[in-house]
């Protein structure tokens, strides 16, 4: 019976010693993963609050729909009145924000929001926003779409990986203590 323990612990502590070789090696490459999206994630929890993340939206001279300019006013409105040095002007998407009476025009490949009033199309703000980069940086999809699905994945299996094989250190020698004193009782 001491010898079938014996071959048992054996097996455990072999076990246990490759866990905590995947587990450091695991542990390292997906730790600069987890940091860079707590930073970002930490940046973008404030995008509200700090006006250099994203300008704080403003108010318009009317709430009431049938007053607004049409999209394509805005739209027009958008090119025009960019100010993007060495930068081509290509919108990406204008958000219409009706109950403040603003529109926010994005621009493509810049950090760049302009603040339009939608009922007189007067420029209210024209500011950098780094909310959406800031968002790339977080996901991975600043590099590529591949890599965001790449590295998002890898994480979230290393995350995994890492939380079992965690508690299998954490609980591996407690098993191996209750079977030494098993062995040494002689039960």
């Amino acid at each position: 019976m001491k010898k079938k323990n014996i071959v048992n612990l054996n097996s455990i502590v072999s076990f246990l010693r490759n866990i905590r070789k995947l587990h450091r090696v695991l542990g390292l490459s997906v730790a600069l993963l987890v940091l860079v999206s707590a930073v970002t994630g930490i940046l973008l929890s404030f995008k509200k609050q700090a006006d250099w993340i994203q300008p704080k939206t403003q108010s318009g001279t009317s709430d009431q729909t049938h007053q607004f300019i049409s999209i394509d006013s805005i739209y027009t409105i958008g090119i025009e009145q960019v100010n993007l040095p060495n930068k081509p002007i290509e919108i990406d998407r204008i958000d219409i924000r009706p109950n403040k009476g603003i529109a926010k025009v994005l621009y493509k490949d810049a950090n760049w929001e302009l603040q339009l009033d939608l009922k007189t199309g007067t420029v209210l703000s024209q500011k950098a926003r780094y909310s959406n980069f800031i968002e790339s940086i977080h996901d991975g999809s600043f590099i590529s779409e591949g890599f965001k699905i790449g590295s998002m994945s890898y994480l979230g299996l290393g995350l995994i990986i890492l939380t079992i094989s965690g508690l299998s250190l954490w609980y591996g020698p407690k098993v191996i203590r209750n079977k030494k004193q098993t062995t040494n009782t002689g039960e």
